[in-house]
């Protein structure tokens, strides 16, 4: 039976503990199990500072209710099985900020990610981490945990999950062009054998088996990629959502892949 708009709104306003929306959970589940999932999902994490804004809390408070969504998320795709997830951290431009949000970001990210470490799911599951982005740009601590994390999951190939930090697309795309420039100057390649596949393998996302997401989801309402995966993403279905970051649920989640699924089957995907 169609859920009327009004159940729709209700979830909204309720908590993901309140029985409607376990029921409706349920429902999506249920749905989205029917047909073939995305294999790869980029996320883009907006609108922590907004929402802080709207609520009258400091931004700090923002971030930190954004680093626990993300975690939860973390969770949810372990549970739903999407084999690649790129998610959007923190943009190159973002590095301007003020520097004491800055601290408190990279503070909540290295927590993470340390809590990430210990996480035994990461080696029962088989998931390999890296970070994407102008790592050199990050605090000591930030890459220290981070090279960790990499070294210690390089050879798992079960599931992905890339945090795009210090990221900017355009920024990326220099630095494979640099390196096939490089390679053509050593004369390891011609310049009439660049293509498509040479630009890839000199991306960031090499190392995945798929690097082109097949579903973009963005939050806060903003519709635009904002320099992410800008040669990967060619032909993602793109879902944005007028939720910000901190108030996004697995709800949202499975209803971002039901509009990919029903896209994909429009299309013969």
């Amino acid at each position: 039976m169609p859920l009327t708009d009004t159940l729709l709104k209700l979830l909204y306003t309720t908590s993901r503990h309140n029985l409607i929306y376990k029921i409706y959970e349920k429902h999506l589940i249920k749905e989205i199990n029917q047909f073939p999932f995305p294999k790869h999902i980029g996320i883009i994490l907006d609108g922590n500072r907004r929402w802080s804004k709207i609520k009258d809390m400091d931004k700090v408070m923002g971030h930190r209710m954004g680093a626990d969504i993300a975690e939860d998320m973390l969770n949810w795709i372990y549970d739903l099985g999407i084999k690649i997830t790129t998610v959007y951290v923190l943009s190159n431009e973002n590095l301007g900020r003020d520097h004491n949000e800055l601290e408190n970001i990279y503070s909540l990210l290295e927590d993470k990610l340390i809590s990430l470490y210990n996480d035994d799911r990461i080696h029962k599951k088989q998931i390999r981490i890296k970070s994407i982005g102008e790592f050199n740009k990050l605090p000591g601590n930030l890459q220290k945990i981070l090279k960790k994390l990499e070294d210690r999951t390089e050879k798992y190939q079960n599931m992905y999950l890339n945090i795009a930090i210090a990221y900017g697309g355009q920024r990326e795309l220099i630095d494979a062009i640099r390196k096939i420039a490089s390679s053509v100057k050593e004369n390891k390649i011609g310049i009439e054998e660049i293509d498509e596949k040479v630009i890839e393998a000199n991306l960031y996302t090499a190392h995945l088996p798929q690097a082109e997401p097949d579903l973009i989801l963005r939050t806060s309402g903003e519709k635009r990629l904002s320099g992410f995966l800008l040669w990967q993403s060619a032909y993602s279905e793109l879902v944005f959502v007028d939720i910000f970051w901190p108030e996004f649920r697995k709800i949202d989640l499975m209803r971002a892949i039901r509009t990919f699924q029903k896209r994909a089957r429009r299309y013969g995907k």
